[in-house]
Parts: structure tokens; sequence; C-alpha cells
């Protein structure tokens, strides 16, 4: 399964839409789309993880580096409308408390 990764920017706040399986080999793509916002100092992210399937060890930790490099610079990283399957994970690891998890991405238009 593959993992297609889609972003979209208004001032200083990002959506950064997932669809597929983000695990071992998809991750680097989820992480190089993070990477490049952090880079063009985007205060706020949200992933859309609506579209996500599966998510392993892998994936959190991508997502978890990132909110920690948002969170040094006063930034903000939140996921959104997470599957029930990845809504399980979020609360076996007890990263439901760390992670900021709303029903639904903001509306944006694409960039």
């Amino acid at each position: 399964m593959e993992l297609n990764v889609s972003t979209a920017s208004q001032g200083g706040h990002a959506v950064v839409t997932a669809t597929g399986e983000l695990d071992l080999y998809t991750a680097p793509r989820l992480q190089a789309a993070l990477a490049g916002l952090l880079r063009d100092r985007v205060d706020h992210i949200t992933v859309d993880m609506s579209g996500v399937e599966f998510c392993d060890s892998t994936g959190m930790n991508v997502l978890l580096s990132a909110m920690k490099r948002l969170k040094e610079h006063g930034g903000s990283l939140e996921l959104a409308g997470p599957r029930p399957a990845v809504k399980r994970i979020l609360q076996v690891t007890g990263l439901d408390s760390v992670f900021t998890v709303t029903e639904a991405a903001p509306a944006m238009d694409a960039g």
C-alpha cells in the first residue's frame, strides 16, 4: 500500500493530508513533507489522518519528531480525524494525551 501526501498552506498554518498506510517504508514521504514545512517556518501544522488506514511506530515517531521541533519554536502540531485503528494506537501508546487530536482538519485552499 502506498502513502500519498499533499500539503496546503495559508499564512503560518499548513494542513498535510496523508492517505494510505504510514509505516517503515512510507514514513519518509511524510517526514519529507513535514521537514519542508519546518524549513519554511510554518508555525502550526495539522496532519489530516482521516485517510490513513494503518500507522506503525515509525509513523508515530515521524509525527512526534515534527511536533517536538515545532514546539521548540513555539509552534504546534495536531492530528485531525484519525480512523479507529489509528485512534487505538494513540490510546494504547498514551500518545492521545501527547498529541492534540481534532475531529476534522480546517478547510484550506490548496497551495
